[in-house]
């Protein structure tokens, strides 16, 4: 893939409003040319154009701030650019204002939906969103119109760290019930007795930037820290003196837990009834993160039976959370309104952080918090989407192997191709296995944009091999290999020779096929998810295997087994539609032949 050039870098962000010279106001009238003329074409309306004449007094772009914002972020958006503050717009006055506006910077209560951008006519180049979530800002419709998204992650790390110690806290020594009792007229010693923190052990569930810095404060107030995140580096949690476990583990051994993971489709209820009965009864509960990441109803059976002795609670499912909230109202729970970044100077350093994301990316740079990629020649995109698309699940497949606690540090990616390696440009394709690696358990995007900054960020080191074929080089690539070093394997076949977890896949009439797992060999679409099971190589397996997904209405697209050797070892790749339950995944493991097996989702 050919570098993005400057010349295209400036392409992106250069105004690209509709001309039409029978329609154009200014081949009509005789206008300044410091006027300028923006005719935007509503999308439910093909038949009305809407024609806006701004006046531009000055050379100076237009920022749009359409919720608040601190002051010294606005003040180094106004050294830059013409600073519109507008707040609560609805979504009709947005699609208004946006064709005179070259940003745009939101919080959380503005949607940037697809009709945004299309009611920009182009003209918008870059939407900052001052926060770390970006659930309100359609990424795909920005990415379409060229626009660049950026957001502010790390200005609020110390105050969300502050405010869960400060839950932590407050639920051990039952501050918030407390004080509502003295203000009702109350004195309730012996009610309120509390629980020490020195000594306790905190399990904290996501070793990211706020999770490290609530262990920091922890270990300063005596307490035994453990922490588990799939993803996090293990000398650096040595450094502050946290030991990396497993999930279970962690919760199993916690007198508290605080929860520091980012809402994905595998952290969703993460802490759920089956959970919670695993967890040493009397266990206290503190969530600055998401609410998603625990069910709800589940936390309130578990505070109800004993299992869980207390909860502190900054974030819900839903926002504001329902005035008759059972988990809200129970006398067992301290809860605040999404307080993690409020403080004025998470405030300030949010709105310092966006405005200068919003003012480089005017200035045509792109900042390491962009959050969606670049514009791509689309015959590039087009020769390269399916080795993009075996790049990033084939590093999904690599980081599900990885058994909890080991912690990622170094990847070697390989690529076999009969080009020359000036006519092959691997960053899209680097990108994008640094996106299957991190994203699933993480809240970051990954795309060619950030994808160096965040590897370099989370302490994982990607080096690159080439491996020339002979042959024509009409295909960009024939294979390519992933391989995650010093890590333990939750599926030990995945494990090459050589010591490290090994997946490898190539593209088959536009599919992409995982085609060797450790040292095996595998023929299996990657479509749907994978069930990899090392087996006795003997008769019958593939039809005892598939009846029992058959019986459980589990759909098989493809099944493949690679052996050492006639009735020796072999692996069975099977391909599913569904995913299958956990009493049929327990079928399949019980059949003597298996000798282990693991489910991974694509």
């Amino acid at each position: 893939m050919a570098a993005t050039s400057a010349s295209q870098t400036a392409t992106l962000h250069k105004s690209s409003s509709f001309r039409n010279p029978s329609l154009s106001l200014s081949s009509k009238l005789p206008l300044p040319s410091l006027f300028r003329v923006n005719v935007t074409q509503r999308r439910r309306d093909t038949k009305r154009l809407v024609l806006v004449v701004s006046a531009g007094l000055d050379a100076k772009p237009t920022v749009l701030v359409a919720e608040k914002l601190g002051e010294a972020g606005l003040n180094l958006l106004k050294d830059f650019a013409n600073v519109d503050c507008s707040y609560n717009l609805s979504p009709e006055e947005l699609c208004t204002k946006i064709s005179l506006c070259d940003a745009l910077i939101v919080r959380s209560g503005t949607k940037v939906s697809r009709e945004v951008f299309e009611s920009s006519g182009g003209r918008l180049k870059v939407v900052g969103r001052a926060g770390v979530g970006i659930d309100n800002v359609d990424l795909a419709a920005a990415t379409e119109h060229g626009c660049l998204v950026v957001n502010a992650p790390t200005a609020n790390t110390v105050a969300a760290a502050e405010h869960g110690i400060a839950l932590l806290a407050a639920m051990a020594r039952n501050v918030a019930q407390a004080d509502a009792s003295v203000k009702a007229g109350k004195w309730q010693r012996n009610k309120y007795v509390g629980v020490s923190l020195v000594g306790k052990t905190l399990a904290v569930m996501g070793f990211g930037k706020v999770g490290s810095e609530v262990a920091r404060r922890a270990k300063g107030l005596g307490m035994h820290v453990i922490a588990h995140d799939p993803y996090a580096p293990a000398d650096r949690a040595r450094a502050i003196g946290v030991d990396l476990v497993s999930f279970d583990e962690a919760i199993s051994k916690a007198d508290f837990i605080s929860l520091h993971m980012p809402l994905t489709p595998s952290t969703n209820k993460i802490l759920n009834e089956e959970t919670f009965a695993k967890m040493k009864k009397g266990v206290r509960i503190v969530n600055v993160a998401r609410g998603g990441v625990i069910d709800e109803d589940a936390l309130v059976k578990a505070l109800d039976s004993g299992i869980v002795a207390q909860a502190a609670l900054d974030v819900f499912t839903v926002e504001p959370p329902a005035q008759d909230s059972k988990l809200v109202r129970h006398e067992k729970v301290t809860a605040t309104p999404h307080l993690g970044a409020s403080t004025m100077e998470a405030q300030e350093g949010v709105a310092i952080e966006i405005a200068e994301a919003v003012v480089g990316a005017l200035r045509g740079e792109l900042a390491a918090t962009a959050v969606n990629a670049p514009m791509v020649p689309a015959e590039v995109l087009t020769e390269l989407k399916p080795f993009v698309e075996l790049a990033e699940k084939l590093g999904r497949l690599a980081v599900q192997l990885v058994a909890g606690g080991s912690g990622v540090k170094t990847v070697k990616v390989t690529y076999a191709s009969a080009r020359a390696p000036d006519d092959l440009d691997t960053r899209l394709l680097r990108a994008m296995i640094t996106k299957g690696l991190i994203e699933p358990i993480s809240s970051v995007f990954v795309n060619l944009v950030n994808a160096d900054f965040t590897a370099k960020q989370r302490g994982l080191r990607i080096s690159e091999e080439r491996i020339l074929l002979d042959g024509s080089p009409e295909s960009p690539l024939d294979v390519i290999e992933v391989q995650i070093a010093n890590v333990e394997s939750k599926f030990a076949s995945a494990i090459s020779e050589s010591g490290e977890i090994k997946v490898a896949g190539r593209v088959k009439d536009g599919i992409p096929h995982l085609t060797k797992v450790g040292s095996f060999e595998v023929d299996v679409s990657l479509e749907g998810s994978i069930i990899l099971c090392r087996q006795v190589d003997q008769p019958g397996m593939i039809g005892n295997v598939g009846s029992i997904l058959g019986e459980e209405n589990v759909n098989v697209s493809f099944m493949s087994v690679g052996r050492i050797a006639p009735r020796k070892q072999a692996v069975m790749a099977i391909g599913v539609d569904e995913q299958p339950s956990k009493s049929c995944l327990k079928r399949i493991g019980e059949i003597p032949a298996i000798e282990e097996f693991v489910f991974l989702k694509l």
